[in-house]
């Protein structure tokens, strides 16, 4: 297996489109590769307005960026971020690691997940989520659709 470094940034090799979609009718990406999540620059995340009736409390603010999308748009990985705050969410079939920021995420009829740098986490499809959001938490995320 081979792995490619992927700059987000530049169209020769990373997954861009209009929508911050991988189009692999123009830009294949590989299903194998390799970012920096660190390095990625705030101002290359694209805002993600979260829907007012998820917001509990606090201003939190959500953003990200798709990496790579399959061909039928089941698989999707990317960059995603969000600031303090509480909010809401279902959830779909993820596995994510953080890379930065933690928080405290409670699984509705389930457990209590405390989150930080480093740590991987898979949340189920259906799976409805609180999550207090201590310090802006940056993770890489799978989610298969």
């Amino acid at each position: 297996m081979t792995t490619t470094e992927l700059d987000p940034k530049s169209p020769a090799t990373g997954p861009e489109s209009s929508a911050g979609a991988a189009d692999p009718a123009v830009d294949p990406a590989p299903a194998s590769f390799v970012v920096n999540v660190p390095g990625l620059a705030d101002a290359d995340l694209e805002p993600e307005p979260l829907d007012p009736e998820q917001i509990v409390s606090g201003d939190p603010v959500v953003t990200g960026k798709v990496l790579w999308e399959s061909p039928d748009g089941r698989q999707i990985r990317g960059i995603w971020q969000i600031t303090p705050g509480v909010v809401t969410d279902t959830e779909a079939n993820e596995l994510f690691v953080v890379v930065s920021g933690r928080a405290t995420i409670e699984v509705e009829g389930g457990q209590v997940l405390e989150v930080g740098p480093g740590d991987a986490c898979v949340l189920r499809e259906g799976d409805r989520t609180r999550w207090t959001v201590h310090e802006t938490l940056r993770k890489a995320y799978h989610i298969s659709l």
